[in-house]
C-alpha cells in the first residue's frame, strides 16, 4: 500500500493521500474523535435508557461509577505522560537528525488516531457516568459501559503503536526512510532507467538556442510571502504555451523558495499577454519544502543528518558513512536516469516549456560537497567517499558521467593532500573502503 504524503499547505500540516486523495488537516483528526464522541455521548446513552432498558450485564451503580470515573480521569493523566514522553524523544533526537526531518515524522496520523482516541475515550466516559443511576433507579447503560470497555482498549492499542512508532527514530531506520523515499521520487520524477535515452536531441539544442536569442514577450514575477515551489504542472504550461504559439521559459525551478520579486517565467513568442492567473496555476507552492517531486530533498536531509553528525557537538563519523550508503544508491539510480527533462515538447515535437532541471554535476555536488568539507579530518568518511566515488567512476555507462566521478575523485586526493593528516593517514584515507573503516579494498 502506498505511503501517505505529509506536507504543508498555507500554514497547516495536511495528510494527503497516495492517490491524491482529499487534504485532511493533521490538527483536524483529534477535532472529529471529539466531536464524534460528544454527539454520541449525548444521544446514545439517551436512546438505550429508552429503548433498550431490559439490556443489563449486572454491574453495580457503585461499581460502573467507579469504573466510568478511573478511565475518565485515568485516560488523560495517561495521554499527559504518554505523549509528554514522546515529544521528548522527538525533541532529542533532533539534535541527530535534520529538524525537517523530525518535523516531518512529528506529525503522523498515528500521533493524531492516538491523540484522537484518548480524547474520544474520555468524554465518552464521562457523558456515560452522567446517566448511570440518572433517576435514582439503579439504572446503569450496559451498551455504552462496553462502548467506553472497547473505547479503553484501542486507546492502550494506538498508545503502544505510538510508542512503536519512535522507535522508526532509531538512526538506522531514519535514513532507511529518507532513502526510501527518495528512490520513489526518483522513480516518479524520471522514470525507469534508460541509458538509450539519454542526452537532449539536438533539435531541441537548436529550438531552445533560436528561443533564448530573442527577447521576450511576457514576465512574470511572484507577489507574496515567501512559498518553495512544489510542483510544476509541464502539461498545464504545455497546453498554454501551445495556444499561444509560444515558449514558455521558467527562471524557478521545483524546491526553490519565492519571495516577492523574484522572476518566475518569461513568455516568448506570444503575440499577445497571457492572463497571469492561468500560468500562476501551474506552479504549485507551499509554506514547505517536502519530497513530492524533488529528488534533492531527500539527498538534502541525508547530507544535513550527516554533516550533523560530523559536528565537533555530536562527533558520530559512523552516522557520516550511514548516510553515504544511502547517497551513494540514490546517485548510482540517478546516474543512469535521463535528467535532461527541463525541456517540454508539445504532440507536434515543438518545445514549449523550458524547465531549469539539475545535472549530474549538480546532483553530485549536493551529495557530497558539504560531507567532503565537514569530513575532511574522519578517515571513515574519507574512505567512504572514495569507495563511493570508484564504484560511481566504474559503474556508470555514461561517459560524462563516470568522468565527472572522476574528476571528483582527484578533488578528493588533492584535499587529502592538503588536509592536516599525516603521511600515514593520508595514505590510509586513500585506501577505498565501504565500511569506513574495518576492510580496505585495494585502490585503483
Amino acid at each position: 500500500m502506498p505511503r501517505p504524503v505529509y506536507t504543508i499547505v498555507g500554514e497547516t500540516i495536511v495528510q494527503r493521500s497516495a492517490w491524491g486523495g482529499q487534504v485532511i488537516p493533521l490538527w483536524a483528526v483529534p477535532l472529529i474523535y471529539v466531536v464524534v464522541s460528544f454527539t454520541a455521548g449525548f444521544s446514545l446513552p439517551r436512546l438505550e435508557y429508552v429503548y433498550l432498558r431490559g439490556y443489563e450485564h449486572g454491574m453495580s451503580v457503585a461499581s460502573a461509577q467507579a469504573f466510568l470515573s478511573a478511565v475518565s480521569s485515568g485516560m488523560m493523566a495517561l495521554t499527559a505522560i504518554t505523549f509528554s514522553i514522546a515529544f521528548l524523544v522527538i525533541q532529542f533526537t533532533a539534535t541527530a537528525y535534520s529538524k525537517r526531518f523530525v518535523l516531518l515524522r512529528q506529525h503522523n496520523a498515528v500521533l493524531a488516531h492516538a491523540l484522537g482516541m484518548c480524547f474520544a475515550t474520555f468524554v465518552y466516559a464521562l457523558a456515560t457516568l452522567t446517566w448511570v443511576d440518572r433517576y435514582r433507579n439503579g439504572a446503569v447503560p450496559a451498551l455504552s459501559t462496553i462502548l467506553v470497555s472497547v473505547l479503553l482498549v484501542a486507546s492502550l492499542i494506538l498508545l503502544a503503536l505510538l510508542v512503536h512508532s519512535l522507535t522508526e527514530l532509531r538512526v538506522t531506520r531514519v535514513l532507511r526512510f529518507v532513502g526510501d523515499t527518495g528512490r520513489d521520487v526518483i522513480r516518479e520524477t524520471y522514470g525507469p532507467r534508460d541509458m538509450a535515452g539519454i542526452g537532449m536531441p539536438a533539435s531541441l539544442q537548436q529550438q531552445a538556442a533560436i528561443v533564448l536569442a530573442g527577447s521576450a514577450g511576457q514576465s512574470l514575477q511572484y507577489t507574496g510571502p515567501p512559498r518553495a515551489i512544489v510542483h510544476i504542472d509541464r502539461d498545464v504550461l504545455v497546453g498554454i504555451a501551445r495556444n499561444a504559439e509560444a515558449v514558455i521559459v521558467l527562471q524557478c525551478a521545483v524546491g526553490d523558495t519565492l519571495s516577492s520579486g523574484t522572476p518566475i517565467l518569461q513568455v516568448f513568442g506570444n503575440r499577445s499577454d497571457i492572463e497571469e492567473p492561468a500560468l500562476l496555476s501551474a506552479i504549485h507552492l507551499v509554506a514547505e519544502r517536502g519530497f513530492v517531486g524533488d529528488p534533492k530533498y531527500a539527498i538534502r536531509l541525508l547530507v544535513d543528518m550527516a554533516i550533523m553528525a560530523l559536528s565537533p557537538a555530536v562527533n558520530d563519523p559512523t552516522t557520516a558513512v550511514q548516510s553515504l550508503d544511502e547517497l551513494e544508491d540514490l546517485l548510482h539510480r540517478l546516474g543512469g536516469c535521463d535528467l535532461d527533462t527541463g525541456y517540454v515538447v508539445d504532440g507536434e515535437r515543438h518545445l514549449r516549456v523550458i524547465i531549469p532541471v539539475p545535472t549530474w554535476d549538480d546532483y553530485l555536488s549536493l551529495a557530497l560537497d558539504e560531507i567532503r568539507i565537514y569530513g575532511a579530518e574522519s578517515l571513515q568518511v574519507l574512505r567512504r567517499l572514495r569507495s563511493a566515488l570508484v564504484d560511481l567512476s566504474e559503474t556508470l555507462e555514461d561517459d560524462g558521467r563516470r568522468l565527472a566521478a572522476q574528476r571528483y575523485l582527484h578533488h578528493l586526493d588533492a584535499e587529502i593532500e592538503t588536509s592536516h593528516l599525516d603521511a600515514t593517514d593520508q595514505a590510509t584515507a586513500r585506501e577505498r573502503d565501504p565500511q569506513g573503516l574495518g576492510l580496505t579494498r585495494k585502490s585503483p
